[in-house]
């Protein structure tokens, strides 16, 4: 399982988690990438989750540095395959 620092906590997390998996009582968790709010959190060292329904939006989302954790309500997708998205 990959894992991705959680913010500044100094906790690492699993990249893509299942919701309710994560305690996200200090995070900034988004629907959608919203440039500006990742710049605002991880400057602050807030932690930043994004729902993610597809494949497509799990790869998105983990492509921003800023994002600790892709949150998924289908536990298939934590089994994406975030290479073979990318590079074929």
């Amino acid at each position: 399982m990959r894992e991705r620092w959680f913010g500044a906590t100094g906790r690492r997390v699993p990249e893509i988690s299942l919701a309710g998996e994560l305690d996200l009582a200090d995070a900034l968790v988004l629907d959608d990438l919203d440039d500006r709010a990742l710049r605002e959190a991880h400057a602050a060292g807030r932690p930043v989750v994004v729902r993610a329904a597809s494949a497509e939006e799990v790869k998105a989302a983990l492509a921003r540095p800023e994002v600790a954790s892709a949150l998924v309500d289908d536990p298939a997708l934590r089994d994406v395959d975030l290479t073979e998205l990318t590079y074929g």
